[in-house]
């Protein structure tokens, strides 16, 4: 591996930033992810996590809904939608028509759609490759070909639903502790619909049965995604940013990139913040108590694409910084390299952890709590680190990579096989 330029681009001109956000969060999908494999705790407490079995567990509790729920995937999401786009110029460079450059994104979009399904079949319910395939897709039918313009009219839509929403949840918040509680103490709370695990199926002996738990629960989400306006208006934005290369020149937008970082962050953070204070027992809503809770969850889902961007940004800015000295410290290209092989990583994850930790597998969940489970979570994302370094090191691409281009060009394949993916 050559030392790289000055710039945010790693070894033969691929862009360090991407890459290196792919992989840390990566980091941050996992422990999301294994969060749906505690099946063995009581719930009474939230149905999104067990209830705690000490302060560790408190404090995992809160780090992953104050940072990690509702903003990883906005962030994969953006970076999603700004490889479509380089996708889409990297076909054409290699000598394809624009016609055939967008029949390929669109096959690959398709076969990541497929790849979801098997995934949330065989193994994992809460899978998200087939919905940044089937967002890809009417995203690509609508904008890739298109003006600028009209990329930046939906996401300003997409933004402005996002901004009432919220606007709607803290006017619900505001109204309850404005009004009498013996108005408002016969209100009932929202009802639950089930705990993770329980929707995820980890916790069923029966394979069969467990995957007929997880389809289930992967169609849900699809349906969720598809129309819940975060992802696509994350997909969007990123189309829009590579068009106007912004990660390829930080530096000629450090000025967006120092903002979006800040603020976006921050943003995310205070909209996550009510439900993780009621998460941990510090924060305790007036009367209209389930519509409260209801009501800090719309706030932290309204935010999660500014805290995705947020979190892209602040990876476009390190990169950059540590790439300014002509050479990428070892952990970070390390990190990176994983990022590179993000599809194989990902599912390598989902192949190791599922099996290890669901109940018709080895069962480790079930002696796990929300503390050690972070740390199995960090253990196994150190490990595909590691494998992906000493690929890189060899020159080998990810399995998964090397199996989706071939799927994506198709017969086409020969005429582009010198562009990247």
């Amino acid at each position: 591996m050559e030392p790289t330029a000055p710039t945010a681009s790693g070894a033969r001109g691929r862009l360090l930033a991407p890459d290196f956000a792919r992989g840390a969060m990566l980091l941050l999908i996992l422990l999301s992810n294994t969060a749906f494999f505690l099946y063995a705790g009581d719930y009474t407490r939230s149905d999104e996590f067990p209830d705690p079995t000490g302060p560790a567990d408190d404090v995992t509790q809160f780090l992953m809904t104050a940072l990690l729920d509702v903003r990883v995937y906005p962030l994969f999401a953006f970076l999603v939608g700004y490889g479509i786009v380089q996708v889409f110029t990297r076909r054409q460079e290699a000598g394809l028509s624009e016609a055939e450059a967008a029949a390929q994104v669109r096959r690959r979009n398709l076969w990541l759609l497929v790849i979801g399904f098997l995934h949330a079949l065989l193994l994992l319910a809460s899978e998200v490759l087939a919905a940044y395939g089937l967002i890809g897709l009417i995203l690509c039918a609508l904008f890739l070909r298109k003006s600028e313009r009209r990329m930046r009219g939906w996401v300003i839509a997409g933004v402005s639903v996002l901004a009432v929403v919220l606007a709607a949840a803290v006017a619900l918040v505001v109204a309850a502790y404005a009004l009498d509680p013996a108005v408002t103490s016969g209100v009932p709370a929202v009802a639950e619909e089930g705990n993770r695990s329980t929707l995820s199926g980890s916790g069923e002996e029966n394979y069969l049965v467990s995957a007929v738990f997880r389809v289930f629960t992967w169609a849900l989400l699809l349906l969720i995604n598809l129309f819940g306006v975060v992802l696509p208006t994350a997909m969007l934005l990123g189309m829009w940013a590579a068009r106007r290369r912004i990660i390829e020149e930080p530096g000629r937008n450090l000025r967006l990139l120092r903002t979006v970082a800040v603020g976006g962050f921050t943003i995310g953070l205070l909209g996550a913040l009510p439900e993780a204070l009621m998460l941990v027992g510090a924060w305790n809503p007036p009367p209209f108590d389930g519509l409260t809770g209801a009501a800090a969850t719309m706030a932290s889902w309204t935010t999660g694409l500014a805290g995705g961007l947020g979190y892209v940004a602040i990876f476009v800015l390190a990169a950059e910084r540590l790439t300014r000295a002509g050479r990428v410290p070892g952990p970070v290209g390390a990190v990176s390299a994983l990022g590179k092989r993000s599809l194989s990583g990902y599912l390598t994850h989902s192949i190791v952890m599922v099996p290890v930790l669901s109940a018709w597998g080895l069962g480790l969940g079930a002696h796990l709590t929300s503390a050690t489970m972070a740390l199995f979570a960090l253990g196994l994302w150190l490990a595909t680190v590691l494998a992906a370094a000493l690929m890189e090191r060899r020159g080998l691409r990810g399995p998964f990579e090397v199996a989706l281009r071939r799927l994506m060009q198709g017969r086409s394949r020969s005429t582009s096989r010198g562009a990247e993916s």
